[in-house]
């Protein structure tokens, strides 16, 4: 799989195309953002939008903690997209991606979609803990201006970056690497996107195609 190998904080962790983080040292697998549930919720509401949603992210999470040496995953806060997303099909599909996956550690840092969808079931066997969370030499959170002591890993943004190419324009996903803090892009199949404008000491990487790739700021 392509990706792209950085260091944060003296580790060195690997930004994947799929929109995750790989930190091998610790063997884990770090997401934000998947909202679970999210277009379960719409349709609740009587909005039509696709399904499969759930199945796909479920999908991502396969491909991923298969070809990477995973022992621990963690959800950097919203898990859930509220609480019509604890219907029975979203709920089932979840248990059924889970009994395959039983040797692995899950982690939820709640985020706030996750205090009113409420936390995951108890069949899931998901840890939750509050934001930060420390980690090594990270502080692990949802909201990415957490003051935390460590270097902050975060999401909640959906981070996207207009590139701009002659009269067109491409709205990306992206990760923002800073000195104090990275952002991830959501990791959802069904989640829209903020853009935002880096800080100078931002390294911004574009999500493309299968593909992860450095741009220069202008």
């Amino acid at each position: 799989m392509n990706a792209v190998a950085a260091e944060l904080a003296g580790e060195q962790v690997l930004l994947l195309p799929q929109k995750a983080l790989y930190w091998p040292a610790a063997r884990t697998l770090m997401v934000a953002d998947i909202h679970f549930g999210k277009a379960a919720s719409f349709r609740a509401l009587g909005v039509p939008v696709p399904r499969g949603t759930t199945s796909e992210n479920l999908a991502s999470l396969e491909t991923l903690v298969t070809a990477y040496d995973t022992r621990r995953l963690v959800f950097l806060g919203d898990f859930l997209h509220s609480k019509a997303a604890q219907a029975t099909a979203t709920l089932q599909a979840m248990l059924d991606w889970r009994g395959r996956h039983r040797e692995l550690e899950l982690l939820l840092v709640r985020g706030n979609h996750d205090w009113h969808a409420g936390d995951p079931s108890t069949l899931l066997d998901v840890a939750v803990v509050e934001e930060p969370f420390a980690c090594g030499p990270f502080a692990l959170c949802h909201h990415p201006d957490v003051a935390g002591e460590g270097y902050v890993i975060a999401g909640h943004v959906h981070p996207v970056f207009h590139l701009r190419t002659g009269r067109e324009s491409l709205r990306l996903p992206c990760f923002l690497l800073g000195t104090t803090r990275t952002i991830l892009p959501a990791f959802g199949a069904f989640t829209g996107g903020h853009s935002l404008i880096p800080q100078a000491s931002d390294k911004v990487y574009l999500v493309a195609d299968g593909l992860i790739f450095q741009i220069e700021k202008r």
